[in-house]
């Protein structure tokens, strides 16, 4: 395929030189297409230096008559994988594109925001969006424990004795799970780091593979909406299901005369099972939990400040404003 858009793209060129009509290449619709249809595939450094490079045209070449020095071999390369991937994908090499163009380099993300502040909800939309995952050290410590990984026999043998895995192993295990296939375009980490001694210990082992976090993203929103959010909050234990008392009430909710919640109401749309809160789901335990994240998370966010990768988005805005922002500060950093 990428022959056959490399010999695709030289008749396209051959023929412009031919005629001696200049063609724009960045401006040109039909130049775009077929010279630079697909970042991905054909390889990051060369979507890098097209997308880059100042607008320029082709113009006419005493050298056409040979067709061979208008380019070089390893741009004609280039040029051809282009070709050959836009004829064969069409508009999903162009959707493609436009996202890698958009994104690139690939992403090294942190989401932080406390709690209530929305950041699973639009992790959800930034996994979809981008295609990388989020990574949860919950999920991976568990996995190399299973797995039976250097480090996560190391890490078993600290549960074991009741100790706490320390952020070396868990910085160890996270460097075994990015060298997974689904990480090659980027990740994003959910729960780590908490504190700053864990955010330096993740910037040394990523600069050994000559690697930096891109972006962190928080997301800020007032202390009294998130109590709102937090104690108004009940959750399906079977399923995870997630209502909320005045932003997404089950069908069964009933008030009594006075107005309060009949906490016995409260069932499942689906299974009709009754509903919980979470024991930390209280305003006296969201204080606690606010505290923590002022004293630990927050300093993390200044030891990234100075590297120009840290976004503030609010998170008080409604669900659709938020992601209008998300996506566009996603694409601010890189």
């Amino acid at each position: 395929m990428f022959q056959r858009g490399q010999n695709s793209a030289t008749t396209f060129l051959k023929r412009c030189c031919s005629t001696g009509v200049a063609v724009p290449v960045q401006h040109s619709t039909a130049s775009r297409k077929q010279l630079g249809a697909a970042a991905a595939a054909a390889g990051a450094a060369g979507l890098a230096a097209w997308a880059v490079s100042p607008p320029h045209r082709l113009e006419r070449s005493s050298h056409c008559a040979d067709g061979g020095t208008l380019i070089s071999a390893g741009v004609a390369a280039v040029v051809g994988g282009f070709g050959g991937y836009y004829l064969g994908t069409g508009k999903t090499a162009d959707k493609t594109q436009t996202k890698y163009e958009t994104y690139w380099p690939r992403k090294i993300m942190m989401v932080f925001g406390a709690p209530g502040a929305g950041k699973g909800t639009q992790g959800v939309k930034i996994v979809e969006e981008l295609g990388i995952p989020q990574l949860s050290t919950g999920d991976m410590l568990r996995e190399a424990v299973a797995a039976g990984t250097d480090v996560g026999k190391r890490a078993k043998e600290v549960m074991a004795s009741g100790g706490l895995v320390s952020d070396e192993i868990v910085v160890g295990i996270i460097a075994d799970r990015i060298k997974a296939d689904d990480c090659k375009s980027g990740f994003i980490l959910d729960g780590f780091p908490r504190t700053l001694a864990q955010a330096k210990t993740l910037d040394d082992m990523l600069a050994k593979k000559g690697e930096v976090v891109s972006l962190v993203m928080a997301f800020d929103v007032d202390p009294r909406v998130l109590e709102e959010r937090i104690c108004g909050r009940w959750m399906d234990k079977t399923s995870g299901r997630s209502y909320h008392v005045k932003y997404a009430p089950p069908k069964s909710m009933k008030l009594d005369k006075d107005g309060k919640l009949l906490t016995e109401s409260m069932k499942d749309d689906v299974t009709g099972a009754l509903l919980y809160q979470r024991a930390d789901d209280t305003a006296a335990a969201l204080k606690k939990r606010l505290d923590g994240y002022n004293t630990q998370t927050v300093p993390i966010l200044d030891h990234y400040l100075p590297n120009g990768i840290v976004q503030h988005v609010d998170g008080g805005k409604p669900l659709d404003q938020v992601w209008v922002e998300v996506q566009t500060k996603m694409g601010r950093v890189s």
